[in-house]
C-alpha cells in the first residue's frame, strides 16, 4: 500500500492511510516473523514486543557535564545557535551561527555569520583562525561562511561512496529567491574540505517555512539523502506569524543527488498531540542505522521557553514522540529563558569511552556576552529501556536472526534470565529459563549463556521468540552476533 504525498490530503484521509498501513503490518507480522538479521535492536518502541507484564518502556535523560563552547567573540554573541556537530577523521567538527542581540537597543549588533570549531576529544573545542572572511578589519576569526543562509547554515560530512571530491561536505542553508521572485527556500552548498564553501544549487527545497535549523544527511542504510525542515501546519499565514490553529512542524524528503527532492511528507506521530517543534535534530543512530532518532525542541509560545524531547522512527516519517522533556529547563544552568534550551544536531562517541554517548544543548540565550553549549551524556543505547522495577517479563514477537550469540545491553540488580521459544511460545530444548545462566551487573555487550554455552547458531534463520524474566533490570538493546 503506497501512501506517498499524504501530507497534501485531509487529516481524515491521513489517518485512514496510517491505520490501513498498520493493519497490513499486523497481518504481515502474523504470517511471517520479523527478520532482524544481526542488526542491533533498541527498545525505543514496541516493534519487537508482543507482551510485557510488570515492566514498562522508560525514557532516560542525559546527565549534564562541562561547558564545551562559549560564544563570546565579537563576531559571535548571545544569540549564537543552530549547532551541527559530527565526527570527522581523528576528531570532531562543529558549525554554528554567530550572532548577538543587544539588550539595550533590542537589535542585532552585527551581521550573522556561520562559524566553525574543532575538537580532538569532543570536550575541549578550539576556534581556528581561518583567514577567510573579514570582521572588524581583520580576518583572524573562525568565520567560515557569510553568504546567503548564514542564519541557519547546517553542514554534514557526506558518506555517499559516489560523492564528488569537491562536494565531500554538503550543507543546507536558507535562501530568499525562487525563480527570480522573493520567496524563502533552502539552497544546497558544497565544499571539498568543510572550510571553503560554494553554492551547489539554489532553491532545492521550496515548500516550507525555513526559519529554523534545516538539515540533511546521507542515509547509508537506504542509499539516499534525507532532509528534515521546518513547516507550519494549517493556519500558517506568512513568515511573520500564524493563525492560532497552526503549529511549527517538520517535513521530510529524500533525494538521490542532493538537488532534486521527492517523497515529501509531513512527520506523523504514533500518539502525540500537535505541539510547536522548533528544531528537529533527526539523524540515523550510528549503532543501529536503520533507526532514526530525533531530539526536537518543543516551543512554548506563552513563555517563549524551549525544551528538547525524544522521538524515534523506523521509516523516517512515522515517529514515536515522548511527552516527557529530555533536558528540563532546570538543568544547569541559564536555560529557562527565551529559547535557551535547544539540543544541537549531533550524537558523538568520544574517544576511549564506548559506554556513553555525548549530546550537546544550549544555555544563556539572549542574555550576557555569549551563549554557551553544554555537553550531556547518555548511556550507550540508553535512550529508552524496558524497565522492571521489581520483577517483570517481556516476550518478543516471532523473529528470525543471523549469528551465533545473543548479546544484551542491560543493567540488572537481580538475576535476569532469557528463554528462547519456538514461534508458538514453547521453550526450545536447552534454551529454557531454567537453562539460562543468571545475568547480573552492568554491561553493554552481555553474552547470554544456557547451560554454560552461548552458541545459538543452530536456531539462526528459524522463527523464535525471546522471553525475558527481568529482576530489577533495565534492558536497552539486543543483538545476535557471530
Amino acid at each position: 500500500m503506497k501512501c506517498r504525498g499524504i501530507h497534501s490530503l485531509s487529516g481524515f484521509v491521513n489517518m485512514v492511510c496510517l491505520l490501513a498501513a498498520a493493519v497490513l503490518a499486523v497481518e504481515a507480522s502474523a504470517d511471517s516473523p520479523l527478520d532482524i538479521g544481526s542488526r542491533r535492536e533498541l527498545f525505543v518502541d514496541d516493534y519487537l514486543i508482543a507482551s510485557m507484564a510488570g515492566a514498562e518502556l522508560k525514557l532516560h535523560k542525559p546527565e549534564p557535564r562541562e561547558v564545551a563552547l562559549v560564544c563570546d567573540q565579537p563576531w559571535e554573541g548571545n544569540t549564537s545557535a543552530y549547532y551541527a556537530l559530527f565526527r570527522d577523521k581523528n576528531g570532531f567538527r562543529a558549525y554554528y551561527r554567530g550572532s548577538h542581540f543587544d539588550e539595550k537597543t533590542k537589535k542585532g549588533s552585527h551581521p550573522e555569520f556561520a562559524c566553525y570549531a574543532e575538537s580532538r576529544d569532543g570536550v575541549k573545542w578550539k576556534k581556528p583562525e581561518l583567514g577567510l572572511i573579514e570582521f572588524g578589519g581583520s580576518k583572524r576569526n573562525n568565520i567560515v561562511w557569510n553568504g546567503e543562509g548564514s542564519h541557519n547554515f547546517t553542514p554534514f560530512k557526506d558518506d555517499n561512496p559516489a560523492c564528488a571530491p569537491d562536494a565531500r561536505y554538503k550543507a543546507l542553508a536558507g535562501g530568499r529567491t525562487v525563480g527570480g521572485k522573493k520567496k524563502t527556500c533552502l539552497n544546497a552548498l558544497k565544499s571539498p574540505d568543510g572550510i571553503h564553501w560554494t553554492m551547489m544549487a539554489e532553491a532545492v527545497i521550496t515548500a516550507g517555512a525555513f526559519d529554523s535549523q534545516n538539515l540533511a544527511f546521507w542515509d547509508t542504510e537506504r542509499g539516499e539523502y534525507r532532509a528534515y525542515w521546518r513547516i507550519f501546519t494549517a493556519g500558517y499565514t506568512d513568515e511573520r506569524g500564524w493563525k492560532p490553529s497552526g503549529v511549527r512542524a517538520i517535513r521530510t524528503a529524500t533525494s538521490k543527488d542532493f538537488i532534486h527532492w521527492e517523497n515529501q511528507a509531513d512527520l506523523k506521530y504514533v500518539d502525540s498531540p500537535p505541539e510547536h517543534l522548533y528544531t528537529n535534530a533527526v539523524l540515523p543512530y550510528p549503532r543501529a542505522p536503520h533507526l532514526f532518532l530525533g531530539f526536537p525542541t518543543r516551543f512554548q509560545p506563552k513563555t517563549q521557553q524551549v525544551e528538547p524531547v525524544f522521538m524515534s522512527s523506523r521509516d523516517g516519517v512515522l515517529f514515536r514522540r515522548w511527552a516527557e522533556e529530555l533536558i528540563p529547563i532546570t538543568a544547569p544552568k541559564d536555560r529557562d529563558g527565551n529559547r535557551s534550551n535547544y539540543m544541537t544536531w549531533g550524537l558523538l562517541q568520544l574517544p576511549g569511552n564506548n559506554r556513553e554517548l555525548s549530546v550537546y544543548a544550549t544555555e544563556a540565550y539572549y542574555t550576557g556576552p555569549g551563549s554557551r553549549v553544554r555537553r550531556f551524556v547518555f548511556r550507550t543505547d540508553g535512550f529508552v529501556s524496558v524497565r522492571a522495577a521489581t520483577e517483570g517479563s517481556l516476550v518478543t514477537k516471532p523473529l528470525t536472526f543471523a549469528g551465533s550469540k545473543l548479546t544484551l545491553n542491560i543493567v540488572s540488580k537481580g538475576k535476569t534470565r532469557v528463554e528462547l521459544q519456538d514461534a508458538a511460545g514453547k521453550p526450545l530444548p536447552g534454551f529454557a529459563i531454567a537453562d539460562c545462566a543468571p545475568i547480573t551487573g552492568d554491561s553493554i555487550e552481555q553474552i547470554v549463556k544456557w547451560k554454560s554455552r552461548a552458541d545459538v547458531s543452530k536456531l539462526a534463520g528459524k522463527p523464535v521468540r525471546l522471553r525475558f524474566e527481568l529482576k530489577e533490570a533495565d534492558l536497552y538493546s539486543m543483538r545476535f552476533v557471530k
